[in-house]
């Protein structure tokens, strides 16, 4: 991006804030592969609500639609969507992570997912079977990138993890979102897309659960994902909710974890005790500041003025990451699952025992 029309938006930011009586001076920026973010250091007199306040004034001076407020370890920035928003590829970080060792070797971690890239172009991961993270809430409405995010984190623990050491449970109302993987040696039985079969099916994990904490087992960890959290809590009814709600209470003991996505992140449509029991929330743009709120489970976090498509503020332990989702076309999924990791060969004790999980009815 050229320099010029950056010190441009930055004097158009400068003038409007001055203009309105909340002058702040713009000292620096950075770069994202989805927003500009323009460093400013207030005037001692000028208050964070009243630059708040200020954000559709400045997108509209710089063209763009919409801006937001942001503060990060101190330092307060004006952020904007880039015209030129690259994406993330998951093919891209799979290679840099078999080049470095570490990154390696902390993906080869039961459990342990790619996210994408933080602000700095770090890559970002989520450790499910940490005890701080365990089960995750992934939201945003549609064109957000929720269920593409989905995908990233199942095509990367399949990429990186043995079908030994890791099962996954996956729920498709829509059976669409999770067709790429309808194929792999890490399911423990096929995609579930009616909602009598997921009744049965996670009566089978719950009495799975039972059995693992009563004989103190974790391996391997199983994954369960669900894509469209509200709709299956919607036609499966209390049933449906009392079963996830077991899981996501007692599971993480026993090596068991919860991924739900959902477009409507309401308390009403979700449900106060499901939402408790998510401590890692992943929140792509929604319709308000109430499901923001709800979403994220703090107030105030912006996510409904995010550019969607892939653009998610990780929330865990009272702590709030902007990261941009890594992302693959569907036409690039096959050649990607057909390439795992050199040390990730399939081996014959993992597919016996595969196979001896998936009869179980």
């Amino acid at each position: 991006m050229e320099r010029r029309l950056l010190n441009y938006q930055a004097d158009r930011i400068e003038m409007v804030l001055a203009a309105h009586k909340a002058p702040a001076r713009v000292w620096g920026g950075r770069l994202t592969a989805r927003t500009i973010q323009f460093h400013i250091a207030p005037a001692a007199n000028t208050k964070l609500a009243r630059l708040e306040s200020l954000t559709n004034e400045i997108a509209l001076a710089l063209g763009v639609s919409n801006a937001r407020v942001t503060r990060t370890d101190g330092t307060l920035s004006v952020e904007i969507t880039r015209i030129d928003a690259r994406t993330v590829s998951l093919t891209d970080l799979k290679t840099r992570f078999q080049s470095d060792k570490m990154l390696a070797r902390a993906m080869s971690s039961p459990g342990t997912a790619i996210l994408g890239t933080d602000a700095e172009g770090v890559p970002l991961l989520l450790r499910l079977s940490s005890p701080e993270v365990a089960h995750c809430l992934i939201a945003g409405t549609t064109g957000s990138g929720k269920t593409e995010l989905a995908r990233t984190i199942i095509a990367s623990l399949i990429l990186n993890q043995r079908p030994r050491d890791l099962q996954l449970a996956l729920f498709d109302p829509k059976m669409h979102g999770f067709a790429p993987f309808a194929q792999m040696p890490h399911l423990l039985f096929s995609i579930v897309d009616q909602t009598d079969e997921m009744i049965i099916r996670l009566s089978y994990l719950v009495a799975e659960m039972e059995r693992r904490d009563r004989d103190q087992i974790t391996r391997p960890r199983i994954v369960i994902v669900l894509d469209e959290l509200a709709d299956a809590l919607q036609t499966g009814g209390a049933q449906v909710e009392s079963l996830l709600t077991r899981l996501v209470q007692r599971g993480r003991s026993a090596g068991i974890s919860v991924i739900a996505c959902t477009q409507k992140p309401t308390a009403r449509a979700v449900g106060s005790l499901m939402k408790a029991n998510f401590p890692v929330r992943l929140v792509g743009r929604v319709a308000s500041a109430e499901d923001a709120r709800v979403a994220s489970g703090i107030a105030g976090s912006g996510a409904e003025k995010l550019a969607g498509r892939g653009d998610f503020l990780l929330i865990a332990s009272g702590q709030l990451i902007r990261f941009q989702a890594a992302y693959t076309r569907p036409d690039e999924y096959k050649n990607l699952l057909c390439n795992p990791a050199p040390n990730l060969a399939r081996d014959e004790t993992g597919m016996q025992f595969i196979q001896r999980l998936r009869r179980v009815k």
